[in-house]
C-alpha cells in the first residue's frame, strides 16, 4: 500500500478489451473530467480512470504526502483494475502529468507512453503556495470556483463550464482540503534533472493555447528526449474537457504513429 494513503485510490473502468489507458486528472477536478476520452477510446482500450487523494472517491492522505505515494497509488489502482503485468498508456493533466513521471520512473518497463496536458516545466511551483492559502481559508468548496480557472475566458462563461464545476462540487462531501493541500506541498518538491531527460517512452504534450502552462509547455518538451506537441488552439488548462475532438485526434494520431493503436 502506497505511504501516507489511507487506503485504495477510487477508479472507475470502461472497455473490456484492449491495451491499457489510465487518466490522471487535473487540480480541482476529478476522475469524471475524462468522461469524453473514456467513452470514445473504451471503444478499443480498457480504460481506468483514478481519483487521486483527496479528491472524488478516493481517501484521505497524511502530512508528508509525496509524489512518489501518488504515483505509486495510481499503479495500484490499475493493478487492481487490469492486473499487474499489464503495460500501460498513462496520461495526466495538470497533478495527473506531475504524477505520470513518477509512475514511469516506477515501472518504465511498464509504461507504454505518456500523454501530458495542462503542464509545462515549471519547477519549485510557485503557484502552490496560493493554492494552499485559498484551501486553507475557503475549504474544500473552493473547488466549484477553482475550477472555472483551469478553463479558457470563452468556455468558463458556457453552460457545460458551469455542469462541470457543479459536478465536481457535488462530491466535495468525499473530498477533503486538509489531503489536498498536503498533495500541493508534495508538488513543490525539488526534482532532479534525470526527472524528465530519462523519460525514454514515447511522449506527447498537448497544450491548450490559452492555458497559463502553455508556454511553459515548450521547455518541457525540450527536457524529454524525442517529445512530441501538439496545440489546441483556443483551449485552457483542461483541454480534455473544452476540445474533446481535437484533444482525441491528436492521442489517436500519437498512438497509431508509435504503434499503440489496435486499429492501424
Amino acid at each position: 500500500m502506497a505511504d501516507h494513503i489511507h487506503g485504495p485510490l477510487y477508479y472507475e473502468k470502461m472497455g473490456r478489451k484492449g491495451p491499457v489507458i489510465a487518466f490522471v486528472h487535473p487540480n480541482p477536478l476529478d476522475q469524471s473530467c475524462w468522461i469524453y476520452q473514456m467513452a470514445h477510446f473504451s471503444t478499443w482500450y480498457r480504460c481506468v480512470a483514478i481519483d487521486i487523494p483527496g479528491y472524488g472517491r478516493s481517501p484521505k492522505a497524511d502530512k508528508g504526502l509525496k509524489m512518489a505515494d501518488m504515483a505509486q497509488g495510481c499503479w495500484e489502482a490499475i493493478d487492481d483494475a487490469v492486473g499487474r503485468d499489464e503495460d500501460a498508456i498513462l496520461v495526466g493533466c495538470s497533478v495527473g502529468s506531475a504524477i505520470a513521471p513518477y509512475m514511469y520512473h516506477q515501472r518504465p518497463d511498464k509504461t507504454a507512453a505518456l500523454i501530458l496536458s495542462g503542464t509545462g516545466y515549471n519547477p519549485g511551483k510557485p503557484f502552490a503556495p496560493n493554492r494552499i492559502k485559498q484551501y486553507e481559508a475557503k475549504g474544500v468548496n473552493y473547488r466549484w470556483e477553482y475550477s472555472f480557472q483551469d478553463l479558457s475566458a470563452a468556455f468558463r462563461t458556457t453552460p457545460m463550464a458551469h455542469y462541470f464545476a457543479d459536478l465536481f462540487a457535488e462530491r466535495n462531501d468525499t473530498a477533503d482540503a486538509q489531503t489536498i493541500i498536503y498533495q500541493f506541498e508534495a508538488m513543490m518538491a525539488e526534482e532532479s534533472e534525470e526527472h524528465h531527460k530519462g523519460i525514454k517512452c514515447p511522449t506527447i504534450i498537448l497544450t491548450g493555447s490559452e492555458d497559463n502552462s502553455h508556454q511553459r509547455a515548450f521547455a518541457l518538451q525540450e527536457r524529454i528526449p524525442n517529445c512530441d506537441l501538439k496545440t489546441l488552439p483556443g483551449a485552457g488548462h483542461a483541454c480534455q474537457l473544452e476540445q474533446p475532438w481535437l484533444f482525441d485526434r491528436f492521442m489517436v494520431q500519437f498512438l497509431i504513429e508509435n504503434s499503440l493503436h489496435p486499429v492501424q
